[in-house]
């Protein structure tokens, strides 16, 4: 009769397999390395969709200008300083945003208050605090929304990238209660046919950075991190008065050594004394002098630009009162965008001179200035 033999094992018998800790430290290394290798390229291709559909919204803008050009024979007017619409929200219709352009009414004032604490109209706050995406840069961390106390009462409202051009801001073109070499100022009424530079010559809009936070008071040389998310107030020896002749009058400070012989300030060298002022506004400014706090408000240093400072300039945004020298700015890399009047869509570089920068903001300069997009 057959035996069957049957063998046991033991467990301790058995050969065990894993990794040593030499090689569990070289695949966290590969890992590692790997990881660093893509996450840059992972965000560049992100920032790279951010910044295509940010020149997408510059387009659309663009387009809803010479529609509305079409429609009405003209272009849209700023307005009355501090007090009217701005010329992004005339142009709803034009984007898509009908439905929101029926909750307003152009013949009737948007804002009041005096300038230290604008307040909307109350017909209009429930529309003014809608976020609309094409007026955003995706890149743009500032919050859609943003918050301004006036007192104990908050307002809400959405947020804006997209400046409308008044001009080159030199001379004293700045003053946009006059005619300006932009296509729009107060009470404006411009046509393309006032474009002799021609409009694939000259800008119609620029993005810009929107202000964030409060006001703020820094000492002397000291600055905010680069993007500025703030504007610098240089109102500080200027005088708000409306003259005789276009401009601003220069009462004290390093503004007197840039005056005309009226006294006006005329092409102000800032990067030689804007260091000098150490009082900052951000995006919850009750006086709305921060860079794109509200789509609707159509003061000059919320919602419109002027060619005065080259793309992401170091000189910061510095507004004087109602208006100020201004200059496209962006989070993207190496420039902003810019619509021209042609409604095309071109990336100026960082190192773009303010000569060339402040001819293409004119449209009726006459100046020769050959570009490079």
């Amino acid at each position: 009769m057959n035996q069957v033999r049957v063998r046991y094992l033991s467990v301790s018998g058995l050969r065990r397999r894993g990794f040593t800790l030499v090689e569990l430290l070289v695949v966290i290394a590969i890992i590692g390395v790997l990881v660093g290798l893509l996450l840059p390229a992972v965000q560049a291709a992100r920032e790279a969709a951010r910044r295509m559909q940010c020149s997408n919204n510059v387009k659309q803008m663009g387009l809803a200008l010479q529609n509305y050009e079409s429609a009405f024979k003209r272009l849209p007017m700023a307005g009355v300083v501090d007090v009217d619409f701005s010329v992004q929200a005339r142009l709803l219709p034009y984007m898509e945003q009908s439905n929101l352009n029926n909750l307003l009414d152009f013949s009737i004032p948007a804002f009041s208050g005096p300038f230290n604490a604008k307040v909307p109209n109350p017909r209009f706050v429930e529309a003014f605090k809608m976020p609309i995406a094409s007026f955003l840069c995706p890149s743009d961390p500032a919050p859609a929304v943003g918050r301004v106390m006036v007192g104990s009462t908050p307002y809400d409202y959405g947020g804006l990238n997209y400046m409308i051009s008044f001009g080159s801001g030199t001379g004293t073109l700045y003053d946009l209660r006059w005619p300006t070499d932009g296509m729009v100022f107060q009470n404006s009424a411009r046509r393309f046919r006032d474009v002799v530079d021609g409009v694939s010559n000259t800008v119609a809009l620029s993005e810009s950075v929107r202000s964030v936070g409060d006001d703020v008071t820094l000492a002397a040389g000291v600055t905010p991190k680069f993007p500025y998310q703030l504007t610098l107030n240089g109102s500080n020896g200027v005088s708000s008065a409306l003259n005789a002749v276009q401009g601003l009058r220069a009462t004290g400070g390093a503004w007197s050594g840039f005056v005309d012989g009226n006294g006006m300030i005329r092409n102000p060298a800032l990067e030689g004394f804007w260091q000098t002022f150490t009082q900052w506004r951000g995006g919850s400014s009750p006086a709305l002098r921060g860079r794109g706090i509200s789509w609707a408000f159509g003061g000059s240093s919320n919602s419109l630009t002027n060619g005065y400072l080259p793309p992401n300039n170091a000189v910061p945004d510095v507004v004087t009162h109602f208006s100020g020298f201004f200059g496209p700015r962006s989070f993207h890399t190496g420039g902003a965008h810019v619509g021209l009047l042609d409604g095309s869509v071109q990336y100026l570089s960082n190192s773009m001179d303010a000569t060339a920068i402040r001819a293409i903001h004119s449209c009726n300069g006459g100046e020769v200035v050959s570009v490079e997009y």
